[in-house]
């Protein structure tokens, strides 16, 4: 009898204790929306951030941004940096390890970071890291990889040797481009090691699942330094590029986060939502790219009279509901180390006076009414805003040239990938956002030498001078003169005619805690909770 009570007594009291504890046994899930289908989880051909958000949870660099967007330490737990500026040394965290529970080694780094630059790689964004010695010789097969300035000290110190200062290092190393590769992996699988199931990563979660155009999970990595501070187990991605399908989804509370609603759902999801809309100012850049590489975009006048026969004002308060502001210059504003961007010199007229001005370049150059036919194709990425954008701009050069235009869009991925491989177009929409917050890295996208993100394949020499001599600049304030001569010049050429600076749009679900809007637009799934 004494037996049978106790037995009894303590199946009760595990009982309790077994229901006390489910909820906190229960899997949490972030269900995350992303505007578009990755193109490669392959960090050294990565280029769009649908790519970073998923990237930056799988992997972890050197250096990451916080929950505020704040440059912190990563898999490196602290650095120095040598008197002169030009030697970084980083100490891994001792307890930083790959997925497999294998270390991370600065050997990792060296090897990820040599096989970005590796011409036979063909990194589109390898740029990003020329500031590392010998990178861009090597990137151009001047010199062998082993010639990049790394080097593994010991198995948690790594060095890296710069060609010359550049204070926004430490902001490059926490781009996804930089982010390591486990060595062991890349060697034994090939081009397979980005796959489920074989990927090996460093980051709070881990690749588990990837069904293209519907879902891509990834679990709580159990290897990783920080897991114990690692609150959601199970992260999914849903590759939306549709937005109001998008938007449904996170009304229906099937998704927590969704990015980049449709503007003009604005005040509804104001007065639906509240809080839950976020609307935060960030450093990137609305912009139409023409194709220097053919007539009549070749030509200056006619670059210049497409540009100013834009009515950004319209743009910014009839399709973005105010949520973006009318931009004149590549450089958005808000970078302290920069202050004003240098504007179009017509940025200060009236829409009025800058048609009247439109219409006699454009007579000049031999177009329009009296002249050659303008027959104009606009090329967008999918998106409703994007697609009101190309509409509204096809109407103003209808009624201020008589030109015919029509538009063609495709995926995110396609349009960018079409790009990128330099395709021929007439006017392509793109947009930039800051990879660090510094002018460099907004003008540098017109370099004659930058073959991937120079669209429009723009090339003067006087601009890349201008650029050169800033590489070269040590003074800040020098410096910063140099890169605002270079972006008047950039304004006066109009090979790209900005429209927009841009907001980030985002619905976050009042269930997800952590959440901070920041200008970088950083928000790692490792800093974010969710309640019931």
């Amino acid at each position: 009898m004494t037996l049978a009570k106790f037995n009894f007594r303590t199946a009760m009291l595990l009982g309790s204790i077994l229901i006390g504890a489910s909820p906190a046994l229960a899997e949490t899930v972030l269900h995350r929306g992303n505007a578009g289908e990755p193109q490669t989880l392959d960090q050294a051909h990565t280029s769009i951030n649908i790519e970073e958000f998923i990237l930056k949870d799988l992997y972890e660099g050197l250096t990451i941004y916080d929950a505020a967007g704040k440059i912190v330490p990563g898999a490196a737990e602290s650095w120095d940096l040598s008197d002169d500026g030009l030697v970084y040394t980083f100490k891994l965290r001792a307890n930083a390890n790959w997925s497999d529970g294998s270390p991370v080694t600065a050997g990792d780094f060296v090897f990820s970071l040599q096989r970005v630059e590796d011409p036979k790689t063909a990194a589109g964004y390898a740029n990003i890291l020329f500031p590392i010695k010998n990178a861009e010789k090597i990137n151009k097969g001047e010199l062998p990889v082993d010639q990049l300035g790394l080097k593994a000290i010991d198995e948690k110190t790594l060095e890296i040797t710069l060609e010359r200062q550049t204070p926004f290092f430490l902001e490059l190393l926490a781009h996804q481009t930089a982010l390591p590769v486990s060595k062991a992996s890349v060697e034994k699988n090939g081009a397979d090691f980005v796959k489920p199931g074989v990927m090996v990563s460093n980051g709070a979660y881990k690749l588990v699942a990837h069904t293209p155009n519907d879902s891509l999970t990834t679990e709580k990595n159990a290897s990783y330094w920080d897991a114990a501070n690692v609150k959601i187990d199970k992260v999914i991605f849903y590759p939306i590029d549709d937005q109001a399908a998008s938007v449904r989804r996170f009304e229906a509370k099937e998704m927590d986060l969704a990015y980049n609603f449709s503007a003009d759902q604005l005040e509804r999801l104001r007065a639906a939502h509240g809080e839950q809309v976020h609307v935060s100012p960030t450093l990137a850049t609305y912009y139409y790219a023409f194709d220097t590489r053919q007539e009549p975009y070749s030509d200056v006048r006619v670059r210049r009279a497409l540009s100013m026969a834009v009515d950004r004002d319209f743009l910014a308060k009839e399709i973005y509901s105010g949520s973006q502001l009318p931009s004149y210059s590549m450089v958005p504003p808000g970078m302290a180390s920069y202050g004003d961007p240098s504007k179009a010199d017509f940025a200060d007229k009236s829409q009025l006076d800058r048609e009247d001005e439109a219409l006699k370049l454009m007579k000049e150059a031999g177009y329009g009414e009296g002249g050659k036919p303008l027959d104009i194709e606009i090329r967008y990425n999918t998106n409703p805003n994007h697609e009101r954008v190309a509409t509204a701009v096809a109407d103003m050069w209808k009624n201020t040239f008589g030109a015919k235009v029509s538009l063609v869009n495709l995926d995110v991925s396609s349009h960018y990938a079409y790009l990128q491989e330099g395709g021929k177009f007439n006017v392509a929409r793109a947009g930039w956002v800051a990879d660090y917050a510094d002018a460099e890295n907004f003008l540098a996208l017109s370099l004659s030498a930058n073959k991937t993100f120079n669209y429009g394949h723009f090339e003067n020499p006087e601009f890349d001078a201008l650029m050169k001599k800033s590489y070269e600049e040590i003074d800040p304030t020098v410096r910063s003169k140099t890169l605002h001569e270079a972006e008047a010049l950039l304004m006066k050429e109009q090979p790209i005619a900005p429209f927009l600076t841009q907001a980030d749009l985002w619905l976050v679900s009042d269930r997800v805690k952590g959440w901070q809007d920041n200008a970088a637009n950083q928000h790692l799934s490792r800093f974010l909770s969710v309640s019931e």
